[in-house]
């Protein structure tokens, strides 16, 4: 009796073991997605720039000293800023950039909650642009 026990004792934990290693298996399963927003260097900008959605999300007045060729100016401190930026292609491709990366980046976090599928955000900036020697317009 005292065998029985220990084989059906045995049994039983083998068996939920093999259960729960399989459940976790399933929930842990990693799923690969492009990630929504992701950091562009300023050549590789440069070699896109054309038929692209780029906006400069730094504010008029910064704007006005240069931005890149093709760039429309969206401020990021408008309080219209999202409500602008909607009426954009969500599913094309969007490139924005500011000063240094910082409005940028969290333009590019409320533009993914709206909807947008594919957000590039200048490294650096402006900054990095200019000081990377390519054009500027005035």
């Amino acid at each position: 009796m005292k065998k029985l026990l220990i084989t059906l004792s045995i049994a039983i934990f083998t068996l939920t073991s093999y259960t729960q290693g399989t459940a976790k298996s399933k929930n842990t399963e990693v799923v690969q997605t492009k990630p929504v927003v992701e950091l562009i260097n300023p050549t590789d900008l440069n070699s896109k720039l054309g038929d692209i959605q780029l906006i400069d999300v730094r504010t008029p007045k910064e704007y006005n000293l240069g931005h890149i060729k093709g760039a429309k100016n969206i401020n990021f401190f408008d309080e219209n800023f999202v409500a602008q930026m909607s009426k954009l292609d969500k599913d094309k491709h969007l490139y924005i950039y500011c000063r240094s990366g910082k409005r940028s980046g969290k333009s590019a976090k409320k533009l993914e909650t709206a909807g947008f599928t594919k957000i590039y955000d200048l490294q650096g900036g402006f900054k990095n642009w200019s000081g990377s020697n390519l054009e500027i317009v005035k």
